[in-house]
């Protein structure tokens, strides 16, 4: 019996070794769509004359509805009834593809902000391994405050490793390392950096009214998890804790941080409504030819409902620049595999 324990434990241990050895270059499988799909050469020359600053409409029907787009996870705030599925309304509208926004398991369009940040950290390592793009976070209220969490999950703010997290069967995999699609080398979960990140309406009062404690400091600092950064909010906002001369959003490095002011005249709850805006000739228009820092004049019709306009045409600009520059980075893998 002695003999037979000590036979087992010698396997167990050999297989626990194999196990935690590391995996060679390209000695996983490739994902599918690195194996499978195939850009038309036209739509890939095209895809690389666009200017990812200045995106059109017709960039976006011609070129970019041709291609795959970076998955993007809408995070609600911490008032159930208040979602973020008319903000995914809105994107889809102006052209994004609905399946990048659906959750793959369950079709929702919008995820709950009470979900725990390692989940969602791992969530976006296991899309980028998966689908070749780095996944985009943008929050509402509390949703907001998880996004930022979830950058500091990944910088290793609050724990050396992180399991991937499987969204398909809603569970963690027994490894903290993902297959980075750029070269088929395994990479900790802790260290991931996404391309975009934005948080709308998020504030400190609600940190300390739900106990949210270890967030209060880091709140405002953007880790280099995140490559570009975007914060808006209102001078007068009593939810969020808001008021004017507020701590502004600010880089612990090299990450890309803006701060938007959205104007007084729009309410907290009810900044993800923005459907109207993409049905609307004129508001469309003007969502198509924005750009930060140009500081065009809002259209002014008392017929036309501007609501929401500012950090709808801020993130519609923001999604499109990284749908360009996130689909060329996946050519050029698919282009270094052959």
């Amino acid at each position: 019996m002695k003999g037979i324990a000590a036979s087992t434990a010698l396997s167990v241990l050999a297989l626990v070794a194999v196990a935690m050895a590391p995996v060679p270059a390209r000695a996983v499988e490739s994902p599918a769509w690195q194996r499978n799909v195939d850009q038309d050469p036209a739509v890939a020359q095209r895809l690389l004359e666009l200017d990812p600053a200045k995106i059109s409409a017709k960039d976006v029907a011609d070129v970019l509805a041709k291609i795959p787009a970076p998955r993007i996870i809408l995070l609600q705030g911490s008032f159930g009834p208040v979602t973020m599925e008319p903000f995914a309304e809105f994107l889809i509208a102006m052209g994004y593809p609905a399946d990048r926004i659906a959750n793959p398991r369950d079709g929702r369009q919008s995820t709950s902000s009470f979900m725990d940040s390692r989940q969602l950290a791992g969530t976006l390592a296991w899309y980028y391994e998966v689908e070749g793009m780095r996944p985009v976070l943008i929050g509402h209220s509390q949703g907001g405050m998880l996004a930022i969490r979830v950058l500091h999950e990944l910088a290793g703010a609050f724990s050396d490793a992180i399991p991937v997290w499987n969204p398909l069967e809603d569970a963690a995999e027994a490894r903290t390392a993902f297959v980075d699609p750029r070269n088929g080398e395994l990479h900790p979960v802790v260290g991931l950096r996404i391309p975009y990140a934005a948080a709308i309406a998020t504030g400190p009062l609600p940190r300390l009214l739900l106990g949210q404690w270890s967030m209060l400091s880091k709140l405002h600092r953007i880790p280099d998890s995140v490559i570009e950064f975007s914060g808006f909010s209102m001078e007068w906002d009593f939810i969020a804790g808001h008021y004017p001369g507020s701590e502004p959003y600010a880089a612990t490095g090299t990450a890309i941080v803006r701060n938007v002011t959205l104007p007084a005249t729009y309410t907290h709850i009810g900044l993800p409504q923005a459907r109207h805006l993409a049905t609307h000739a004129v508001t469309r228009a003007w969502i198509e030819n924005y750009s930060p820092g140009a500081h065009a004049a809002v259209p002014a019709d008392a017929d036309i409902d501007t609501t929401n306009l500012i950090h709808a045409a801020d993130i519609w600009y923001s999604v499109k620049k990284n749908w360009c520059e996130s689909a060329r980075r996946r050519l050029d893998v698919k282009r270094e595999l052959r």
